[in-house]
């Protein structure tokens, strides 16, 4: 019984209808409170997953965020769920950690990082982030030789989201001449063309691209498999949607905990089918033993 609990805990069902369900399917009698208490149950697994080793050396960790509501001190309040997601040197993803926190900072991101140094990560190659605040300083500060990828997707939709409907196309257009040069010197060309075209109209767009190009731009140096996996964050939007639909029918969450166990058993059900690897891994893996020789020959690649 307390596994059907669990398992219908983790499809998103609330305790409330864990409790119809209970009584309608085998005419159980069972409270919220006994509900709740059987999921606490997962809590301590949680926290071992949460502390659990890791590889020694990733090729590829993206980390993106995403928002809840949890009851606080009475009141309702917003929270971001970090989640990173790690590739590793053989090309199996895995989630490497969540985390419940408030804010995004240089501090929080600190210990975060400073964690994966503790269970067991020495390098990571490449992260890739959606501009997240305080990111960049935290792992240069614990992982100062990883390259930083700004998710250009990301980029592209904060650009086009004061355009108007009009212009939106032609916009579109000019920025992906940018972000799909064959060299960081034709993107660099494009990126004025754009800027001459634009400026009056739209000025913050060029100055937002021209201010985070460091870190938009680090895809140019890499061939076209490598590009693909880190020029945007869809691998780890694809896991974010996943839990969006379970608990899609959760509005508010009672506590971190509540909210915790529910993302824990979800994504042991999602990551339960990601047996395999990239198509192309072959050929990112050769890539990156060659960009990445000095550092990866102490990991045995």
């Amino acid at each position: 019984m307390e596994e059907k609990i669990i398992s219908m805990y983790a499809k998103g069902m609330t305790t409330g209808d864990i409790e119809s369900h209970m009584k309608e399917l085998y005419d159980i009698d069972i409270s919220d409170s006994t509900i709740s208490r059987i999921t606490d149950k997962i809590l301590p697994v949680v926290k071992e997953w949460q502390q659990h080793p890791l590889e020694p050396v990733y090729a590829v960790v993206f980390l993106d965020a995403i928002h809840y509501h949890v009851r606080s001190e009475g009141r309702i309040v917003k929270k971001a769920v970090y989640i990173i997601l790690g590739i590793d040197m053989e090309g199996h993803k895995d989630i490497l950690g969540m985390y419940v926190g408030e804010n995004e900072s240089a501090k929080f991101w600190l210990s975060v990082i400073n964690g994966l140094r503790n269970r067991g990560v020495e390098d990571i190659l490449i992260a890739c982030v959606d501009g997240l605040n305080g990111f960049p300083q935290a792992i240069e500060a614990v992982y100062p030789q990883t390259e930083i990828q700004q998710c250009i997707i990301h980029q592209i939709r904060n650009s086009t989201r004061y355009v108007s409907y009009k212009d939106r196309k032609k916009l579109m257009g000019d920025l992906k001449l940018v972000y799909t040069a064959a060299t960081e010197e034709a993107a660099l060309e494009e990126l004025e063309a754009l800027r001459e075209k634009w400026n009056s109209k739209y000025p913050k767009i060029y100055k937002s691209w021209s201010e985070k190009w460091p870190q938009l731009a680090t895809y140019f140096k890499y061939p076209e498999a490598v590009r693909r996996l880190i020029y945007t964050t869809n691998a780890i939007e694809g896991f974010n949607r996943q839990l969006r639909k379970v608990t899609k029918s959760r509005t508010v969450f009672p506590t971190d905990d509540s909210l915790l166990k529910m993302l824990y058993l979800a994504m042991t059900d999602i990551t339960k089918k990601w047996t395999g690897r990239r198509q192309d891994w072959g050929q990112i893996h050769s890539q990156l033993v060659i960009y990445f020789e000095e550092r990866l020959e102490r990991f045995g690649y």
